[in-house]
């Protein structure tokens, strides 16, 4: 908790005011056009969170809304579905997830602090690929640094219905794994893209972990992808993230290929 508050101390003095960014919500078919690949997490009719496709069957989002915020159990990810580019009550498509793995060092907690967010990331694996010139999986890119400017397109508690899109928020520090941003998330962002752009579109650099608090002021958390998303694939392609009762995939090992051994802030989840 200590390193968090004191990134957020250190963005605060050095680029003064947050600014208050203005959010589009893109609930027509051309504000949504080319965001169709971020969509809701609908889980079990309790509570959702936001995702993102990164490959046709794969979903990137944060590792908390993998588990119940009330018992810190981990949830049985069959009863979570995938409604992408949901919009007015419709999706582009629907996938139930077969398999889920979350950051191996995650641990849940009902206290935000520095590991939680620094691991705070999961992948989903569909049941079945989305095939749909619609719906365009997101390329990845490198965590920015501070000053850069970003976009997040995410669900919130008061704009279920479609996703809004703010652009342009920035990063205000970077530390240990955890990006301070000024953008402006609220429950049901968890999991949210937060997107680079560039001259070849846009890139999900980190995803949306908690927001919080400080001196009346709101900022949203995220954390890196580089390392953690590398040891989700390596978590998927050892064959782990079945729920209990699922039988397990076989994996091939060819010749020669090794095997994986066995800040005086306020925060909230923003589940």
């Amino acid at each position: 908790m200590r390193l968090i508050a004191a990134v957020l101390a250190l963005a605060l003095a050095a680029n003064g005011a947050l600014a208050q960014n203005r959010l589009e919500t893109l609930d027509t078919g051309d504000k949504s056009r080319g965001w169709e690949a971020v969509g809701r997490l609908d889980i079990g009719g309790t509570g959702f969170c936001t995702g993102a496709l990164i490959a046709p069957d794969l979903v990137l989002t944060a590792a908390h809304c993998l588990f119940d915020k009330d018992s810190g159990a981990r949830l049985d990810h069959r009863e979570i579905t995938f409604l992408a580019g949901w919009r007015n009550g419709r999706a582009e498509a629907y996938r139930a997830i077969r398999r889920a793995v979350a950051h191996p060092n995650y641990v849940y907690q009902s206290e935000t602090g520095p590991l939680r967010v620094q691991n705070d990331v999961a992948l989903l694996e569909l049941v079945r690929p989305i095939r749909n010139t619609t719906v365009i999986p997101f390329a990845t890119g490198a965590q920015p640094g501070p000053g850069a400017e970003i976009g997040v397109v995410s669900y919130a508690r008061d704009r279920a219905e479609a996703p809004s899109l703010q652009e342009v928020c920035r990063v205000r520090a970077r530390q240990s794994g955890v990006l301070v941003m000024d953008c402006d998330v609220d429950f049901g962002a968890s999991g949210a893209p937060v997107f680079s752009i560039g001259p070849d579109g846009p890139r999900i650099v980190s995803v949306v972990s908690a927001m919080a608090e400080m001196a009346g002021r709101k900022v949203s958390l995220g954390t890196a992808l580089e390392g953690p998303l590398a040891l989700l694939h390596a978590e998927l392609a050892a064959g782990r993230g079945l729920a209990p009762g699922d039988a397990p995939s076989v994996r091939r090992i060819r010749v020669g290929e090794e095997t994986r051994k066995d800040m005086g802030a306020k925060f909230v989840t923003a589940e």
